[in-house]
């Protein structure tokens, strides 16, 4: 490989602002970075001493530097995230969990509208509030209003088919708003009620409750005042767990801690001066050495085009561009967010909080990895292997009597489950209950994908199985001519109970027994039962689905559109099985006539 001649490339580089991307031998991308004065950036990486183990790996392996200028710093930061986000290089901070974060939505079209839980774009009409760090806590929002105020949380095509009330208003979570027993008028206050507190609005909430409760005592109506009393406490109690005192807006506050290599980032969510809740993030360092060099690359990932953006956000660490970033994110918002480290009175009391909370989090995280690592180490030795296993991956198959037959495929790595990297096959074509068949299948899929050069090879191969399981694995293997896989399949001990395994090597005559205390064989369960977990989940997915489909698709006169109009009327497949002959005739294109075939037809179904 022709080293990389970086003397000749800096001559001709610009100082201006813009983003590099470095390359390896095989043009794939190793690091993008973003600079201020890109000829001194670069420069740096190339400097005689002071580099990190780390970043001169990255250096030893460049072929070729690209750069984009750009106008700005801030533009800079936005297209360093975007090709980040687009191509993931190996050497740069990584978030796994994009997923986006739940938020409470509240309809405003419907008579008597709906609170739910909502997920992804906002497209319906309406209301959101949030986000909340994850449906738990959304959950335990709703749980909280349901109790106090009673807002209706159903679905509305089970709101519009109501002849009575449900359960909900029989324990006293609901008015039942379905069947009129509340009033749009009551239902109305009961909904701004419920806005009021999800706004943060709770001192004004509270002093209109308490003007409420002294009326309905002046009218004599008590229950009406004990109710309201009931409100005003339970309001109370949660204003106290929550509340940030001298806090109104809308802030996070993002702590970073370090230690072995490792980083563990807090985010404490903090909208209308109410704690929704935390979350911690373990991204993987590359080249960043420093608390503020960690936030400085997670925090355009985390927001832009990810998370909504607070209007403050409260960091333990000030990144050396954080001026920078602090733009990006008021351009990128088109309103003015403020960056902030230093801070006082109680939002640096919750800051030391979210600190300590990533220490704590990071030495349990660290902990666990020695657990694993040691697990790792036992089974290197116990299998006689010459280095570390990096990738194990192992096969179960799923089906009942031969229904549905699914195959699993789970990998670990060093870190544990690595469940980007699972994958399911739906067996065809072979006879139901045949497992050698269906473990040939989904193993022949999988690895021809690997000769193919789609995805990475395992170290280890586990088979949920004994030895005709382990002599279909080495048989597909043969064939496809991929070697240096170590092929064991895991057969069930004595009464199938755990710690009795036998592990069956891949020439199918060696057996190995390990005690029940081993490490390695607490391991090789965990992965085992992953496979088992995976498989049933899958297996009942396509189950479920294909019962659903097959009783739909079986009723005479009933083509896909009517299907679709009688699942989006009733729901599910459950709710047009309760309905009944009058209920059917409701739906759209559904005649008297063929509402009572369809209702014939499944109950004899």
């Amino acid at each position: 490989m022709t080293a990389f001649d970086h003397k000749a490339f800096l001559k001709s580089l610009t100082t201006r602002s813009g983003v590099y991307q470095m390359y390896d031998a095989e043009n794939v991308l190793l690091y993008v970075g973003k600079a201020k004065n890109l000829k001194n950036r670069v420069a740096s990486y190339f400097r005689a001493s002071g580099l990190s183990n780390k970043t001169m790996a990255l250096v030893a392996k460049i072929v070729d530097i690209q750069v984009t200028v750009t106008t700005t710093e801030t533009d800079a930061l936005l297209l360093e995230h975007n090709l980040i986000k687009q191509y993931r290089p190996d050497y740069n901070i990584l978030l796994k969990d994009d997923k986006s974060y739940p938020y409470i939505y509240v309809s405003n079209e419907d008579k008597y509208p709906r609170i739910a839980m909502h997920r992804g774009a906002k497209r319906k009409k309406g209301d959101y509030y949030g986000p909340y760090p994850s449906a738990g806590a959304v959950r335990e929002s709703l749980h909280f209003l349901q109790k106090v105020f009673q807002v209706r949380q159903c679905e509305d095509s089970y709101f519009k088919n109501r002849s009575r009330p449900c359960l909900q208003h029989q324990i006293g979570r609901c008015s039942a708003p379905c069947v009129e027993h509340v009033s749009e008028k009551e239902y109305a206050q009961q909904l701004q009620r419920t806005t009021l507190f999800l706004k943060g609005r709770s001192q004004q909430l509270m002093s209109d409750l308490a003007d409420d409760m002294e009326q309905a005592s002046t009218e004599l109506a008590f229950e009406k005042a004990a109710e309201l009393r009931d409100q005003i406490t339970y309001l109370q109690q949660v204003q106290t767990d929550q509340s940030i005192e001298g806090v109104r807006g809308d802030l996070d506050i993002i702590c970073a801690a370090l230690k072995a290599g490792k980083a563990c980032v807090q985010v404490l969510f903090v909208r209308a001066g109410r704690v929704l809740g935390s979350k911690s993030y373990y991204p993987s360092l590359q080249l960043e050495s420093s608390v503020a060099e960690v936030l400085g690359a997670f925090l355009p990932q985390f927001y832009i085009s990810a998370h909504t953006l607070p209007s403050e956000i409260i960091v333990n660490a000030m990144p050396d561009d954080g001026d920078v970033i602090e733009s990006a994110f008021s351009d990128y918002a088109k309103r003015n967010i403020k960056l902030l480290s230093r801070v006082r009175s109680n939002k640096a009391r919750w800051k030391k909080l979210a600190e300590q909370t990533a220490e704590q989090n990071l030495e349990a995280r660290l902990a666990e990895k020695n657990t694993a690592t040691q697990r790792l180490l036992q089974l290197q030795e116990v299998l006689e292997l010459e280095s570390l296993p990096q990738r194990m991956e192992c096969f179960d198959i799923s089906h009942i009597s031969g229904e549905s037959t699914v195959a699993s495929c789970v990998v670990f790595d060093s870190d544990g489950p690595k469940k980007s990297d699972y994958r399911k096959f739906n067996i065809e074509g072979i006879t139901g209950g045949d497992d050698y068949a269906a473990m040939e299948q989904a193993l022949t899929r999988r690895f021809k994908r690997l000769k193919s050069g789609e995805g990475k090879s395992p170290d280890i191969l586990f088979i949920d199985g004994g030895k005709g399981q382990v002599s279909q694995a080495t048989s597909v293997l043969d064939k496809l001519d991929i070697t240096g896989i170590e092929v064991i399949g895991v057969a069930k001990g004595e009464g199938r109970k755990a710690g009795l395994e036998t592990l069956i090597m891949a020439n199918g005559d060696e057996k190995v027994n390990l005690p029940s205390t081993s490490a390695a064989l607490h391991l090789i369960q965990h992965i085992r039962d992953e496979a088992h977990r995976f498989a049933i989940s899958a297996h009942r997915l396509q189950r479920d689905k294909r019962r659903k489909s097959s009783v739909m698709e079986s009723i005479p006169g009933v083509g896909a559109k009517r299907r679709r109009e009688l699942l989006r009327f009733f729901g599910g497949l459950q709710g047009i099985k309760g309905a009944s002959i009058d209920e059917l005739k409701k739906v759209p294109t559904i005649s008297a006539k063929l509402a009572r075939d369809i209702y014939e037809h499944l109950q004899n179904t």
